[in-house]
């Protein structure tokens, strides 16, 4: 392939995994949606079903990076463009199976309120996180990398945070109970909820993951891909 072209296919490699996680995203904010009473059950069942597109366009552009590294065999700075890009296709692809969970989670979930958790501001904070991620890597922007790493401590302390209170709530609801209670129900939905709050703080982690791996490819620091 000549040098020209060659560079163009590494810009269209990236012009895809960003639309691709652009797609990613807007899943995201649909199940979302679901979850906090914005999007109804039509919304959470479009998103399981759409994983399977994301999953279609995920191994068709894995291919496109393998077919780069056995057919052109880049160097440099190319290498570092293919390969991170690589790792990243994968917290996309992840993120969207989050997604899908997500969107599960809010068509299963029971109508026993269990805990006061904001999981509007939770899910808000994480998909921008993964937004923004995905933008540094697009811009190839080390500075918005390395904010991003802070930020993702934030969205763990909302979670840790929203974990204590499930479980204070569990407790509190036990020993004020004075009769019987549907211990099984709202053990099911505290469940839902605690799994609820664990997928959103991997949203987060596949941010900073995008953001380290984006790092790699402006910085060629190879401590950064894991």
């Amino acid at each position: 392939m000549p040098r020209d072209a060659f560079q163009n296919a590494l810009e269209d490699l990236r012009a895809d995994v960003v639309a691709l996680g652009e797609l990613v995203v807007s899943r995201l904010d649909d199940a979302l949606a679901a979850l906090t009473g914005d999007g109804g059950d039509e919304v959470a069942a479009a998103v399981v079903d759409g994983d399977n597109e994301v999953n279609e366009r995920y191994l068709d552009l894995e291919a496109d990076c393998i077919e780069l590294f056995a057919l052109q065999q880049p160097v440099a700075g190319d290498l570092r463009v293919v390969a991170a890009s690589f790792k990243i296709l994968t917290d996309v692809e992840r993120v969207g199976d989050l997604a899908a969970n997500l969107a599960s989670y809010a068509l299963a979930a029971g109508d026993e309120h269990v805990a006061d958790v904001d999981l509007a501001a939770i899910g808000t904070a994480a998909r921008d996180l993964f937004a923004d991620a995905l933008a540094a890597y697009a811009g190839g922007d080390a500075a918005a990398c390395q904010r991003i790493a802070n930020r993702d401590d934030e969205v763990d302390a909302l979670c840790q945070r929203a974990n204590d209170r499930v479980v204070r709530d569990l407790v509190e609801r036990g020993a004020a109970s004075e009769g019987p209670w549907d211990a099984e129900a709202v053990l099911d939905d505290v469940s839902t909820l605690l799994l609820t709050v664990r997928d959103l703080e991997r949203v987060a982690d596949h941010a900073v993951n995008v953001a380290a791996r984006t790092l790699y490819l402006v910085e060629n620091d190879p401590r950064l891909v894991y």
